[in-house]
Order: C-alpha cells, then sequence, then structure tokens
C-alpha cells in the first residue's frame, strides 16, 4: 500500500509529538523539581484535581493515555509522602478511589502558580488561531485512538 498525502502528514505531526512529549517531560521536570515532584506526579495531581468525580487509577491512567501500572506506581509513591490518600470506593472491593489530600491540593496549586507564567512564555509569539486550531485537531487524533 502506498502512502497518502494524509498519511505522511499524520505521521510527521505524531513523530512531532513524540518529540514534544519528551521536551514537556523535561521541561515539567524542570518546573516541578522545587516541589519535590516529577512530570508524572503532576500529571496524576493534575487529574485529580481537574477530575469532577472520585476517579481510580484505572480511571486515571485512562484519562491520561499511560498504563495503571505506571500511575498505581506513582500514586503509591504520592501517598507515602502524603499528597494522595486512598479511600474505599462503594462501587468497587479493591479499586480504591486516590484522593488528593490538603498538602496534594496545595502543592497542586503552587504548580499551578508556576505553570500559568511557563504557559504566558511559550505561547508569546503564537497565533492564538493557529493553536486553536492545532487543540481541534490533536482532539480529533486523540478520538481515533481512545477506545
Amino acid at each position: 500500500m502506498e502512502s497518502t498525502q494524509n498519511g505522511e502528514v499524520f505521521t510527521n505531526i505524531v513523530l512531532e509529538v513524540f518529540k514534544l512529549s519528551g521536551l514537556l517531560v523535561v521541561e515539567g521536570d524542570r518546573l516541578t523539581k522545587e516541589t519535590g515532584l516529577t512530570s508524572a506526579r503532576w500529571k496524576v495531581l493534575g487529574a485529580l484535581f481537574l477530575a469532577d468525580q472520585p476517579m481510580t487509577v484505572a480511571k486515571i491512567a485512562k484519562t491520561m493515555g499511560q498504563t495503571r501500572q505506571g500511575v498505581q506506581r506513582i500514586a503509591d509513591d504520592m501517598a507515602n509522602v502524603g499528597i494522595v490518600e486512598y479511600r474505599d470506593n462503594p462501587h468497587h472491593k479493591r479499586a480504591k478511589y486516590v484522593m488528593l489530600t490538603e498538602k496534594g491540593e496545595k502543592t497542586y496549586k503552587k504548580l499551578v502558580d508556576i505553570q500559568v507564567p511557563w504557559a504566558e512564555e511559550k505561547s508569546s509569539g503564537i497565533d492564538l488561531e493557529k493553536m486553536r486550531t492545532t487543540l481541534q485537531t490533536l482532539q480529533l487524533m486523540v478520538k481515533k485512538f481512545d477506545t
């Protein structure tokens, strides 16, 4: 089968997203360093903070596009330092809810205070409509994989 222009452009977008993902992990680790977190922990923290309902490890993993085992390890590490805690889930005996503690909420808010000026700086000079189009395109691509 020969590649079409759509397939080639799609592949190039995927490669750029991979590159950007790696750069964002490095940058996220730099931004979170003073809080004692990592980019991976920040992702879990953000998923919990922004959720409109209690989340299990499996739900966090699905939301973030990560493996359940990876999120479990991160959640356990965060529970050990008091950022999250496990609570009983009335809908499932073994799949406990992961909940932010007061320390976790304060940590997330501190990270927002770091992230907002960073986002303003990094988005400076990029056309807003182009960013909106990029966001919509990435959201469509995610839907292709999100089953």
